[in-house]
């Protein structure tokens, strides 16, 4: 064998000339001179960019030298990635004899695929040598600098100065109206209102809109809240699928227009809504008349507020009630202002910067985006000089402002440091009001080499914070956990200058240009794309595109070899295809590729050649309905940080090969098990031991589990940083393994949210109050034999609970407040908030055995076992739901008593609803704020209980099994 290896050589290096020779012995040192040069390239970039270069051929001259940087990475990444698989494959088979041999006889350098790799990077230096030979004539002529003197630093500051959405400045009276038109009764008010707040782009529609939409007395008047950004164009089909996502929590797989409405219709009738239209440009009253008759079926006192800048808009939508914003005044300007620039400011310090001040905010023209965004800027600026340079900026000037661009936000852009630059301007790839997702971004940017190498989540959270407090972002959704951002938006103006600032560079292409030659050539520069067409247009593949997002609504996917070809140069590739399928065979030509996204509701089949990706950092497969198992060989992927694989319904094990991933930090979904028969394939739960998984959430499904001793190994109290668990079991029938599953499991300490579904246990052997202490949310879901529930009135912190489909359940009592004996005072659950039941059709008696004491804030709780004195039941319990429990009779008393109990929701409980319309059962509930009653006739629930058993039987035969498998699963969440 290893003759014919020699042979082999030999004959390569026969065609090789002498100059190529050269080249070959050469290309070590050739490579470490083309590091450094790229290295004084990005200083040089990076100068420019800094200095805000306006000339024309200077710009000229900068975009080639970005040009050829690119082509530099490509080709130092290419030979960084290649040397690194030829070290580990050498490891790998270092023990194998075919290998011993060739290293005896033959150099490193002469390997056949090392020789082949060589000779192309050889080449390519060559090429690119000579392209800066080129470039370099041209540098004379441009002062640019090779070290980087930008002085602006990256902030680490927490984010904690964000003023208090709930102050709105200067607009406390447009609240206060907003407020009276949407909670004030009255008879003579149409069916329908529609409020329209009016006012310029950054004036605070959308605030103001926001504010009232999340405030208590809203939430508690209207049955349904809906927000829906409309933006441009006004489409019918798009609001209305987006209104009944909203509604029913699930995107509707629907594109009549006509059945979503009907859906719409069915949805809202008999419920009190409110719908906020936020950004409507429209001018074609045809395009709202039809949706606006489907909102009609609402009950009386709905709303609907319309946020736009353009008055005839107003009389569009008709509206019924308007809201015209203006300017701020100069205190209010100011006080805004101040609140930002000022923050942590001694007031000493302040007193310096207050007479420029004044002037920047009178350039703002008490426009509330501007001021915010100019405060955020000049709070990290401590010399009078440096707010002297805004003042002066020559982005105030007139050609600027006619371009509709925002001189606040070109300014807070252009004081950057270059990296955040490139990190902001990527966002150019989203369309207009995208929810951006902050951990996708940060490991978008990973995938781009903006952060750093090590700690790459850490630099990529920082650099978000530092945006936010540039007020680049807005329209936050935190945790529930704590104050993290995971959610924000753009503001539209931001996102306008933005698009005009990297539009060389991001483009997000929806429509077909009318004149393709000349939209192909304003694109040659493109390096990142996302494409919304029924195909890729062929002038795509001609770029050197590093993303690309495709959302094709039409056509299959087919990644083949001569497309993957073509884009070879990828760090991101994004796939949200919906129900179209997949054709991945080329995927293994992205040797680059850092970033990998699909989305499918079809089968999907994953190539082993996925796992030659060697620089993949982020797979993920969220909501791959169809996707059975993950590529045998994902043990190769040794730079994967983050296997996203929540939502595949349908994936039957781990593979082996997992605990090697040394750098691994997410691993959301772990399935214990698998097909039941090939086991040697699968891992064991104990191999998440060996890895540092740094997630906050995990999904764990217990299907086929054989050694009870893995589950103790896995030792899931060590995950500190867990704080949301959601625990599966999928062994049906098997109530045995199940309670000794949960007998030995034991579970971080810090853990605050914890779902539990399929539980087939009689009993639940588990120390809530020890093991739970700290946690908030519990959801008990679609137990089969459970006939008690467990005695979760112990749990110390939990402010909701959810029990759910709990079919054996028929007598809930003391069991359930968890009284130990001994105990002669009890609080039992302290700190519930939120109390829901649903579909427990067996259950009859609700009754805690209690006696009351002459002193009424005392009770005696009695017991043939143990007698505890002053109990106190549920004292915090604001929301009481019950639904589709058909054979309930009644809520105990001590519940309903509560104080605290501001909403009870009774649905489809028709022995219970006619408890409480007696007029004794009326005086039990009178004194709680809002109760709701749902009608249904008898036998419904019966009927669709015989249904839905029926459907789940014969899920297995229907075509589209797992998509219904998904709709339900979601249904479910959006109930919990």
């Amino acid at each position: 064998m290893a003759e014919a290896l020699v042979s082999t050589i030999l004959k390569q290096l026969a065609l090789l000339t002498t100059q190529e020779l050269k080249l070959l012995c050469c290309v070590d040192k050739e490579v470490e001179k083309l590091i450094s040069i790229f290295q004084a390239i990005q200083a040089m970039i990076e100068d420019a960019e800094n200095r805000q270069v306006k000339e024309l051929a200077g710009q000229d001259w900068l975009d080639k030298l970005k040009e050829v940087s690119y082509d530099i990475d490509d080709v130092l990444d290419k030979w960084i990635t290649t040397r690194r698989k030829f070290q580990t494959k050498k490891v790998e088979n270092a023990s194998k004899l075919w290998k011993k041999v060739c290293s005896c006889i033959l150099f490193d350098c002469f390997c056949c695929k090392k020789i082949s790799l060589r000779h192309d990077i050889a080449f390519s230096i060559k090429n690119l040598n000579e392209t800066l030979g080129v470039i370099a004539k041209e540098k004379d002529r441009f002062s640019f600098s090779l070290t980087i003197s930008s002085t602006s630093q990256l902030e680490h500051q927490i984010t904690n100065f964000l003023i208090d959405l709930s102050e709105v400045f200067g607009r406390n009276n447009s609240k206060n109206d907003l407020m009276k038109l949407l909670l004030t009764e009255s008879s003579e008010a149409p069916i329908l209102s529609v409020v329209s707040i009016v006012g310029m782009g950054g004036i605070g529609k959308t605030t103001l809109a926001r504010i009232v939409f999340n405030d208590d007395k809203v939430n508690t008047y209207f049955d349904k809240k809906i927000w829906v950004c409309v933006s441009v164009p006004f489409d019918e089909s798009k609001i209305a699928k987006a209104i009944l996502e909203s509604l029913i929590g699930v995107a509707p797989n629907l594109s009549e227009l006509e059945t979503m409405l009907q859906k719409i219709r069915e949805s809202l009738r008999e419920k009190k809504f409110l719908l906020v239209l936020d950004n409507v440009w429209t001018e074609t009253p045809n395009s709202w008349e039809q949706l606006k008759d489907s909102l009609k079926y609402g009950s009386h006192g709905s709303r609907i507020i319309v946020t736009t800048r353009k008055k005839s808009t107003v009389e569009i939508m008709g509206t019924t009630n308007m809201i015209q914003l203006g300017e701020l005044v100069d205190d209010e300007s100011w006080l805004l202002f101040t609140r930002i620039a000022f923050f942590g400011k001694a007031k000493e310090e302040c007193e310096n910067f207050i007479d420029i001040g004044r002037k920047i905010v009178a350039k703002c023209k008490g426009m509330p985006l501007a001021l915010k965004t100019l405060g955020s800027l000049l709070r990290l600026k401590t010399h009078v000089e440096q707010w002297q340079r805004v003042l002066d900026s020559n982005l105030w000037e007139k050609e600027v402002i006619e371009a509709k661009l925002s001189p606040p936000i070109l300014l807070s852009y252009y004081d950057l440091p270059s990296k955040l630059k490139k990190c902001i301007s990527y966002c150019a790839l989203f369309p207009k009001d995208y929810v951006i997702e902050k951990g996708a971004l940060i490991k978008l940017w990973m995938a781009q080499g903006y952060l750093g190498n090590e700690k790459m989540e850490l630099d990529g959270e920082n650099y978000f914070n530092t945006l936010v407090m540039r007020s680049f972002f807005q329209d936050f959704q935190k945790s529930e956990y704590d104050d993290n951002i995971i959610q924000c938006k753009m503001h539209d103006i931001v996102y306008d200058c933005i698009q005009s600032i990297a539009k060389n560079k991001c483009s997000y292409i929806e429509f077909e240009s009318p004149t393709m030659p000349q939209f192909e050539m304003s694109m040659r520069s493109i390096r990142h794309a996302t494409i919304k067409l029924p195909s890729i247009p062929p002038y795509i593949l001609n770029l050197k595109l590093r993303s690309l997002v495709v959302e094709t609504e039409f056509d299959d996917f087919t990644l083949n070899t001569s497309l993957s070809k073509k884009l070879t140069c990828l760090r991101t590739l994004a796939l949200n295809l919906g129900c179209r399928k997949a054709n991945l065979e080329g995927i293994k030509n992205l040797i680059h590729l850092r970033y990998f996204e699909l989305h499918s509701f079809d089968t999907i089949i994953l190539s082993e050649a996925l796992c030659d990706l060697y620089n993949l950092q982020t797979l993920d497969l969220t909501d791959c309905l169809n996707l059975k198992k993950l590529p045998q060989g994902i043990g190769k992927l040794v730079n994967l940080r983050h296997l996203l694989i929540v939502g595949t319904l349908d994936l039957e094990y781990i593979p082996k090969g997992v605990e090697r991933l040394s750098c691994l930090r997410t691993l959301n979904k772990f399935i214990i098990g698998g097909d039941g028969y090939n086991n040697k394939a699968c891992t064991s739960l104990d191999s998440l031991k060996n890895l540092k998984l740094n997630q906050r959430s995990l999904q764990l499904v217990l299907r086929y589990v054989r050694d009870i001793n893995a589950i103790k190994l896995a030792n899931l109290g060590s995950m500190k940083n867990l704080l949301d668990l959601v625990l599966r079991f999928d062994m049906l029938g098997d109530k045995r393994t199940s309670e000794l599953i949960l007998g030995v499991l034991k579970l971080p300490s810090n853990l605050l949210k914890l779902q539990i579904l399929g539980y087939g246990g009689r009993s639940m052997p588990f120390d809530w109050k020890v093991s739970l202490s700290k946690l908030r949310e519990l959801q008990l879901c679609v137990f089969s034999a459970c006939e008690y529930l467990p005695p979760l009135g112990k749990l110390p912190s939990l402010e909701s609970l959810t029990i759910y489909s709990m079919h054996e359940v028929v007598r809930v009592g003391n069991e359930f407040l968890g009284i130990e004996n001994g105990v002669t005072s009890i609080i039992a659950f302290p700190k519930l908030k939120f109390l829901r039941f649903l579909e427990l059709a067996k259950w009859k008696e609700w009754h805690f055995e209690t006696s009351e004491y002459t002193d009424e804030d005392s009770t005696i709780f009695e017991t043939s076992e143990y007698t505890v004195e002053d109990i106190t039941i549920m004292p915090c319990l604001r929301f009481l739901s019950m639904m589709f429990c058909p054979e309930l009779k009644a809520i105990p008393d001590q519940i309903l008593r509560t104080p605290t109990l501001q909403h009870l929701e009774i649905s489809y409980c028709n022995i219970l609803r006619e408890s409480y319309e007696t007029e004794d059962g009326r005086s039990k509930i009178s004194h709680i704020p809002k109760t709701t009653f749902r009608n249904i006739f008898p036998g419904y629930y019966k009927r669709k209980l015989q249904e839905r058993r029926w459907k789940e039987q014969n899920l297995s035969h229907r075509k589209d099994n797992n998509l219904l498998k998904a709709l339900k699963l979601k249904r479910l969440k959006n109930i919990l």
